[in-house]
């Protein structure tokens, strides 16, 4: 499977880092691509890329996953199906800016958020970070036998978000935590099932510290 995707360099000419966006359903790679017009700046060092989701959703746009209702297992499922296309595709882009795989970050929103734990947990190398922002964990019962990396994660998320609500994220914090994961929620009070400009900042603070963390630690 070959994934068509948006990229964008580095603004300095060298990527240390990669973002690798996974958008929610009925979206693509673009919409999310636009949270790099806010972090750009203040991370001149990192490239961005955002791929399509793999099949088209019958409203238009792409999906990674089903349009399914929260906690249906066939969500879990899904996501198992679609992670070794969305692993080899991670693992080329990383090729394509010569990184190594622990300078990967992956942002999702909605069911991008599922994919990007569901792989940021699994992954051979933990991720400097998982940024997800609108979703949270699927298969949470299966993480501790399946888990392979441990990535800190953040997850940002609407109170008023009647999608995907709210619960959803603190069970995810408590499963990941549980699971031995670094994990913070970041509520935004007034926030539907979006991104703002608080919600970008939170998540840009994040990605800088981690970054900065694995810069001088390592993996």
């Amino acid at each position: 499977m070959t994934l068509s995707a948006l990229r964008r360099p580095a603004q300095s000419g060298k990527a240390e880092w990669l973002v690798v966006f996974l958008h929610g359903y009925g979206s693509s790679g673009a919409d999310l691509m636009s949270f790099a017009d806010y972090w750009q700046s203040s991370m001149p060092n990192v490239a961005f890329v955002a791929p399509d989701g793999s099949t088209p959703a019958k409203d238009g746009g792409f999906q990674w996953i089903g349009k399914r209702p929260a906690g249906d297992p066939r969500l879990y499922d899904d996501a198992v199906a679609v992670a070794p296309a969305l692993h080899d595709f991670i693992d080329a882009e990383l090729a394509r800016e010569n990184l190594d795989a622990s300078r990967l970050a992956l942002v999702g929103f909605s069911q991008g958020t599922v994919m990007a734990l569901h792989l940021g947990l699994r992954r051979a190398v933990a991720p400097a970070a998982v940024l997800g922002y609108s979703g949270g964990l699927v298969g949470a019962d299966r993480l501790s036998s399946e888990i392979t990396s441990k990535p800190p994660v953040m997850l940002v998320h609407g109170e008023q978000d009647d999608l995907a609500p709210l619960y959803g994220m603190m069970t995810s914090v408590k499963a990941l935590t549980e699971a031995g994961v670094a994990c913070q929620g970041i509520p935004i009070p007034g926030l539907g099932h979006a991104v703002d400009a608080n919600a970008l900042i939170y998540g840009a603070r994040f990605l800088l510290s981690a970054f900065a963390y694995r810069e001088k630690h390592g993996v």
